[in-house]
């Protein structure tokens, strides 16, 4: 029997102290100390540090925490969709016939080399959100700060976590091309919490790469 070969792509932002935060997050702060036989670091971080996941109580203020939510959704086929012309405002227009056939998505915005928070950062329109519960998308991630506008009433975070759709946000795509991938994507099983960093990765069989 031959080997099964895939190609594996890292698309988590390192985490440091000098990763960049959403305006009001609390920074990462790493401490490493030296115990003679060992090395062990104190770690501080908030729920939504670099890349990570919203449950839907972090909007909803109820239903699921995000040890709650079911792992099937955040791992399985999902497709990469370059966004990076839609500019600032990704509407249904946008995105309209291209998640025919999938549950997951992954928006590429060209803003995974940012390393300094912009508040002009793309972001899903309303109308986009509800296009994709409509299309019963039960994974959105993207590579801004955040799945919805800086200036906003979280209507796009409602709609989205409050049908069953899990919400990955602060991705590296900048090496991955629009395509069709296996996502894996597991948050930290932290009990009760509205959040948590994720190491996400995608998965390509070479013959499809």
């Amino acid at each position: 029997m031959g080997e099964f070969l895939v190609k594996i792509f890292d698309i988590t932002r390192p985490l440091s102290n000098s990763s960049v935060v959403y305006p009001g997050d609390s920074p990462p702060m790493f401490k490493q100390h030296d115990r003679g036989q060992y090395l062990i670091s104190d770690l501080s971080m908030n729920s939504h540090s670099g890349t990570h996941i919203d449950a839907p109580v972090h909007y909803l203020k109820t239903g699921e925490t995000i040890d709650m939510i079911p792992l099937s959704r955040l791992v399985g086929p999902c497709r990469v969709l370059d966004v990076t012309d839609a500019g600032r405002d990704i509407t249904e227009q946008v995105i309209r016939g291209k998640i025919n056939g999938i549950t997951r998505v992954l928006l590429k915005t060209g803003f995974s080399s940012c390393a300094e928070f912009r508040e002009d950062y793309p972001s899903l329109t309303r109308d986009a959100a509800k296009y994709l519960v409509k299309n019963r998308i039960q994974c959105i991630g993207i590579d801004s700060f955040s799945i919805e506008a800086f200036v906003c009433n979280g209507a796009v975070h409602s709609e989205l976590l409050g049908n069953d759709c899990a919400i990955i946000e602060l991705l590296d795509l900048s090496a991955i091309p629009e395509g069709e991938y296996t996502i894996v994507a597991l948050p930290l099983r932290l009990s009760g919490l509205d959040g948590s960093p994720a190491r996400v990765i995608l998965l390509q069989d070479e013959e499809h790469a």
